[in-house]
């Protein structure tokens, strides 16, 4: 073996992404009708990154009936198991509490039908997470939206606003009964939107963007969701309001009829 190769592998160790964390369970509830709030507490959240709300992380989902000790293995050796990518809503460092937030969408997905039957001791894997999706807060005006899927993102991007942004923030639910209380500024506009029926394309929230009256000075966008609808929203920042791309995060976070492999591999696709 070469000089250079070691040198190499030494890198590599260094650099080498750490594993998955298995996170136990705390507590998980209702936080709305069709949204479930799932907290991770315990030893191995030691020195996971602080300010990382709204950043994404991949949850891995445990067999039914396997054990902890099962799982890890796994997760060391393989097969891998089903992973899904959700965001980080909270984490308290003092507590030591995580907090995931999952759409309720019953057994349709294993991320889901997990999430529904969650209580204290469960277990699942969790790597990441990345770094919040906006990470300055200098614009004159913010544009926030956000489907159910998008909720956390929307909803820790206001919160980590400070607390004179001025703005618009759009939220499309499921039912009245979804509506969340959100830290915000006091000069951020807030619309809730039913849509009760998310499998079914809407265009509710182009609508009342489409509507708005457009601000002078510069705007930021926080918008995810539905690919579709993201498709257009950003066609209309970029050609029609001309918003700058280093001034918009928009991001199609799924798409009607598809589950999460294959929307990645059709985003992968698109570029």
């Amino acid at each position: 073996m070469t000089i250079l190769t070691k040198v190499a592998q030494a890198a590599r160790k260094v650099t080498a992404r750490p594993g998955p964390r298995v996170l136990s369970v705390k507590a998980a509830w209702r936080l709305t009708p069709n949204m479930i709030r799932v907290v991770f507490a315990g030893p191995e959240l030691d020195g996971f990154p602080q300010g990382r709300e709204g950043g994404n992380c991949k949850l891995l989902i445990p067999d039914a009936g396997e054990t902890r000790d099962q799982f890890a293995n796994r997760l060391k050796s393989g097969p891998p198991p089903v992973k899904r990518t959700y965001t980080v809503r909270k984490f308290d460092a003092d507590r030591q509490e995580l907090s995931i937030d999952f759409v309720a969408h019953g057994d349709d997905g294993p991320a889901s039908r997990w999430a529904s039957g969650a209580k204290p001791g469960d277990f699942l894997g969790f790597a990441g997470p990345s770094g919040p999706k906006v990470t300055r807060f200098d614009a004159d005006w913010y544009l926030v939206a956000a489907d159910p899927s998008a909720i956390p993102v929307a909803a820790a991007t206001l919160e980590a606003m400070p607390r004179d942004a001025r703005g618009v923030a759009i939220f499309e639910v499921t039912s009245a009964d979804d509506l969340q209380e959100i830290d915000m500024p006091d000069g951020i506009e807030v619309h809730w939107i039913v849509h009760p029926d998310p499998h079914q394309p809407s265009s509710a929230q182009e609508t009342l963007i489409r509507s708005l009256e457009w601000p002078e000075g510069r705007v930021q966008t926080c918008i995810a969701g539905e690919s579709g609808v993201i498709r257009s929203l950003r066609a209309y920042l970029a050609t029609e309001k001309q918003v700058p791309r280093t001034d918009t995060y928009i991001s199609g976070y799924w798409k009607i009829g598809l589950i999460e492999d294959e929307h990645q591999k059709v985003k992968r696709s698109e570029g």
